[in-house]
């Protein structure tokens, strides 16, 4: 998803030219019409489709309507999957749960300061190399927290056969994707800072309307890594060990507003702006 963002983006970006309004930049973006989906449908009843070409629901040559389209119900999902199945509703749930091992979770904080630690990922585990092939062999699930108290990413796998937590390791500068929760507070963050008022100004220009709240906003984002940057500001040269992140931000069904050069510090919780 990341990539296909930063690929479109990038498209944006490159093609059009950028007005400067207070500290944030507004790119117009004309999204696709239907004239795709008009001409296909042209194109078929050009072509002479017949009754016995024509979709569930058409009156066949007689005049005779057809019995009404149906759809299938997808079965429910198990509790528990089976070999190399992706994780069930279930077992992420049990997965995370049997991850949060007291009483050091409750010393831990997410992304919002709150009681606990910032859940990142749950994934599938790979087997052990003699349980591959092996029919009814455990399944078990890598879990990823991030604990902003002490800025770690802690690893659990959890057996979900046994519920016993089997490998965990905790491991500091080390920063895997953001979560959304952690991109959201990041956001909130933004519009709360001085810095965030030409983000307010570009979309009350946009729209009329004051920006209050991160729902009227369409965003991604991921870590800001330092390594990629010619120059990283004094106020952010802690970032990899802290956890700090770049948004792209859009208005919902409307334009982009530039925030690229807004860095959020996460851990430290301020904004800074590069560039």
């Amino acid at each position: 998803m990341y990539e296909i963002v930063r690929r479109h983006l990038g498209k944006v970006v490159a093609g059009a030219a950028m007005a400067v309004t207070g500290t944030a930049v507004m790119v117009g973006i004309t999204l696709p019409g239907s004239a795709g989906a008009e001409g296909t449908r042209g194109n078929d009843l050009a072509g002479g489709r017949t009754a016995a070409s024509a979709p569930p629901g058409s009156a066949d040559a007689a005049g005779t309507p057809p019995e009404p389209a149906t759809l299938a119900t997808a079965p429910p999902e198990g509790a528990k999957g089976v070999g190399t199945d992706p994780l069930t509703d279930d077992e992420l749930k049990r997965a995370e749960a049997l991850a949060l091992i007291p009483p050091a979770a409750s010393a831990q904080r997410d992304v919002e300061g709150g009681r606990g630690p910032q859940h990142l990922a749950t994934e599938l585990a790979d087997p052990l190399p003699e349980e591959i092939d092996k029919p009814g062999s455990p399944r078990r699930a890598e879990v990823r927290f991030y604990d902003y108290g002490r800025n770690e990413l802690i690893t659990r796998t959890v057996n979900l056969e046994t519920g016993k937590v089997e490998q965990a390791g905790v491991q500091r500068g080390v920063q895997p994707s953001a979560h959304p929760e952690e991109l959201r507070e990041a956001l909130e963050l933004i519009l709360a800072s001085p810095l965030g008022k030409g983000v307010r100004e570009d979309y009350k220009d946009a729209t009329g309307k004051a920006l209050t709240s991160t729902g009227q906003l369409w965003f991604n984002g991921d870590v800001y890594r330092t390594y990629r940057e010619a120059k990283v500001p004094a106020p952010l040269a802690a970032c990899g060990e802290h956890r700090c992140v770049r948004l792209v931000t859009k208005i919902l069904n409307g334009s982009w507003i530039d925030t690229r050069n807004l860095i959020v510090d996460l851990s430290a919780r301020t904004v800074t702006r590069v560039g």
